[in-house]
Parts: C-alpha cells; structure tokens; sequence
C-alpha cells in the first residue's frame, strides 16, 4: 500500500470513527487482475457467469470468474458505456470513437454501429432483441439485432443518460437538454417532463408504480408512468448517482459527497457523510446490506440504517458501480488500472431496480429484473 493509500484509508477510518459508529470491518481482495487502464464502467455478468467491463484503455475485457483472462476485446477509444449481455451472450457497448459495438461470447466483432460523437450511454435490451442508447450527437438510437438502424430520434441536448424498458416495451431516458423522455418502442414520443437542470444520471423503475431519477438542477424526481410528478425532493445534489431501490422501498441514491437513504413518499429517512463524492450508482444486497463507492476510494455496505458494516479500500476513486455474480463476489475496478473480486458471500437484492442498469446482465430492463 503506497503513502497515499495509506493516508486515504486513514482519513476513512478517522470518519468512521468521528461518527461514534462501530468499527467495520475490512474486506480483502479475493484476487485482482492487471488491466492497464482505468475503468468507469458497471461490471456484466454473462449467463456462464463471464464478467465482462470496459476500460479507458480502449480495451472491452473479459474474465472468468477465478479472474483468469478469457479474451479482449481493443475498441478504438475510451469506453465510458458499462456492457449488456443479450439472452445469446452478445455484448454490447458504446464507445468514444463514435462507433457502437456487438461483441460475440469468443471475443470477435459481431458488428458496429457508427454514430456522430462519443457514446457513453449504455445500452438497453429490448425482448426482441432491439438495441437502445443515447450518443452526444442529441440523437437516441434503436437498433436492430443485426445492427441496422431501426429509428432515431432527435433530442434537444447531448445524451449520457442511460435508458431503461419497462414492463410494456417503452423507453425512458434523460437528456442534457433539462428534458425526460418517454418513447414507444416504434420512435414515437410518449410525453416529456422538464426538469430544472440537465439530467445525466440514468432512471431507476418500481415496477409499476412509478420511475425514480435525479438532475443536476439538485431534485430528486419521482413520476408516474403517465409523466405526471408524483413528487420531488430537493437534494442539492449535482452528482450523476443513479437511484436504486431497497426491498422496503427505500431508495438510495449518492448526493455529492452523502450517501442518502429516501422513503418511497419521497422524504429524506437518513444521510451518511463520505469522504468523497459519490457519482457511482449504490447497490442493494439481498443480506439488507447496501454498497457504494465514493471519489475517495472506499466500497462501503451499510445496514438498514446508516452504519458501516465493512469496507473495502479499492483505491480507484471512480464512477464504476459495482456488479456482484452468483458466487457472492463483489466485481470492481481497483488501483486505477486493475479489476478485483470481493468475497462478500452475498447475492443481489430481489427489489424492482437493486442495481445499476437493474440486474447481472445490465440490460436496463425491467423484465430482466429478478423479483
């Protein structure tokens, strides 16, 4: 551990204790594996439990779960998109070289999509096997498997927000232009609600009842699936955090440098203070535990209520939210340029949206969500 790990997990610790909390304890790695290059993406989980997760070395990397290296895939620039794995094991991912891309399982160009500008959204899976995602080019793309362009539609700002399906096929998503937007699975725009500020955190679904996201205009939005409010709460949060749900209903979202916990009423129930900023997105255990990842490099699981439990100094500082497999490992990125395993001996919560992008695969589809 260099000098200035070793100064940030004393400066985590000197927080801990400072809130009167019990000492948490520390989690180790399982194993870490050299990448070369630092990552902000959202670990996948493939049905044979490959993880896959792409870095700012141009590179979509594949391993298996005891870390060994099963293939990479070199992309022609930085990959800010976190991976989905479609049902036949297809990965796909946006790039920053303007191209979108469908990856085989063995690690060969399937196909690619080429777009105007970067493409940091992720994608979204549609059962039909559709292909949705945003690019800086204001466009909104829907392709077809075989990567034809099925429509486009024209936003009023750059897109960063990350879409999500519900039940009934449609689309919702974000835009830079202070606009959320509602789609039908043909193009055509179901209803848009204005926000204060631009929107580049992606939405979280509750079944459903209604869909939770945040703006940097420092609200937290809830709305009806018919685009009515339903209710905002003023965090003062500029932070890209995406919400996610808890098995009570509680949502938990990062607010700058606070970890929050919101009743499904919309009102604040608790605040934890890191010692960084939080953009990643928490995610939900099924032990009740709830794991985020701060500026400040510490992946950290509280209780019901505010309390650490235990901690794991990763040392990254990132926006990568973590992704946990069927063996009970936490997956992500470490030391800047490696990716470990956390043995955490837990499974992913069983909630409406327990995660970003909202299960293994990260298809951003509800009905991809295990209940």
């Amino acid at each position: 551990m260099n000098v200035l790990s070793r100064w940030m997990l004393w400066g985590v610790l000197s927080l801990l204790a400072a809130t009167g909390a019990a000492q948490p304890k520390s989690v180790t790695n399982l194993w870490s594996v050299f990448t070369g290059g630092y990552s902000d993406t959202c670990p996948a989980i493939g049905a044979d439990s490959t993880i896959y997760f792409g870095t700012f070395n141009h590179q979509l990397w594949a391993l298996r779960p005891d870390g060994s290296k099963k293939w990479v895939f070199r992309a022609g620039s930085e990959i800010q998109s976190s991976p989905a794995v479609g049902t036949d094991g297809t990965v796909y991912f946006g790039c920053r070289d303007r191209k979108f891309y469908a990856v085989r399982p063995d690690g060969k160009e399937k196909w690619h999509f080429k777009t105007r500008a970067w493409v940091d959204s992720s994608p979204a899976l549609a059962g039909d096997g559709t292909v949705y995602f945003g690019g800086w080019d204001k466009s909104f793309y829907a392709l077809n498997p075989d990567g034809s362009k099925k429509w486009e539609f024209p936003a009023g700002g750059e897109v960063v927000s990350s879409p999500v399906i519900d039940g009934k096929g449609r689309i919702y998503f974000g835009s830079h232009d202070k606009k959320f937007y509602a789609l039908e699975p043909d193009g055509r725009k179901a209803w848009e609600f204005r926000a204060g500020g631009s929107i580049v955190s992606s939405p979280a679904l509750n079944s459903a009842e209604c869909l939770y996201f945040t703006s940097v205009d420092g609200y937290f939005y809830a709305l009806n699936f018919d685009g009515r409010l339903r209710w905002r709460l003023r965090t003062g949060g500029i932070t890209e955090s995406s919400p996610v749900i808890g098995p009570d209903g509680v949502i938990y979202v990062g607010v700058n440098s606070g970890f929050w916990a919101i009743t499904p009423e919309g009102r604040q129930k608790w605040k934890r203070e890191s010692e960084g900023m939080i953009e990643a997105s928490p995610m939900v255990l099924a032990d009740g535990l709830v794991c985020y990842l701060s500026r400040g490099s510490l992946l950290c699981a509280t209780g019901p209520g505010r309390d650490a439990k235990w901690y794991a100094p990763i040392f990254v500082g990132g926006c990568a939210s973590p992704t946990v497999g069927p063996e009970g490992n936490i997956y992500v990125p470490y030391s800047s340029v490696e990716f470990a395993a956390l043995p955490v001996s837990a499974k992913l919560a069983q909630t409406p949206w327990p995660k970003f992008r909202g299960n293994a695969r990260n298809t951003g589809n509800v009905q991809g969500v295990d209940h």
